[in-house]
């Protein structure tokens, strides 16, 4: 069962947090690295095994952990639930907008980001905004280790080694 859910203009609680990790499917990690060290690139993994369909948004990349790499949101064949941002500041503005042209239902800004004007545009154009917060983290804070949760999808995603 897929529940609304509508954040505040600010804090965002467990129950928020809960509401978008368990009804989200697909998530659009912008910025990600091809670099196995990099949080992005851990992050992604992660969610993968955790069930999510993970599209990998980076222009300088043709693929990463074995997945078609994306040059921005707007190519991704599928509706994104979540657009989880591992970018610098200045770059979150046009992603917002591209998240809203292409109908995202969250954006994600990853620990150490935050860009209150393009928060408060999203949340204008109905998108809820969570800010300064890790999703892997948060995921398992939330659903525990072993990533227990309603939101699970095919595994037919493949992590390279």
């Amino acid at each position: 069962m897929i529940l609304a859910c509508k954040l505040p203009e600010s804090d965002v609680t467990d129950t928020d947090l809960k509401c978008i990790l368990g009804n989200a499917r697909t998530i659009a990690i912008v910025g990600i690295s091809p670099k196995e060290e990099s949080a992005s690139n851990k992050v992604a993994k992660y969610l993968i095994k955790q069930g999510f369909r993970v599209f990998p948004v980076n222009p300088n990349c043709e693929e990463v952990l074995g997945l078609k790499c994306y040059p921005d949101l707007k190519s991704v064949p599928e509706h994104v639930d979540v657009v989880d941002i591992f970018r610098k500041t200045d770059a979150v503005p046009a992603i917002v907008d591209e998240a809203i042209e292409i109908r995202a239902d969250t954006v994600w800004m990853q620990l150490g980001l935050e860009h209150e004007g393009a928060a408060q545009t999203a949340r204008n154009a109905g998108i809820s905004v969570v800010m300064n917060k890790c999703m892997k983290m948060q995921y398992s804070r939330i659903f525990g280790k072993n990533g227990d949760t309603p939101s699970s999808t095919s595994g037919d995603q493949k992590i390279l080694p």
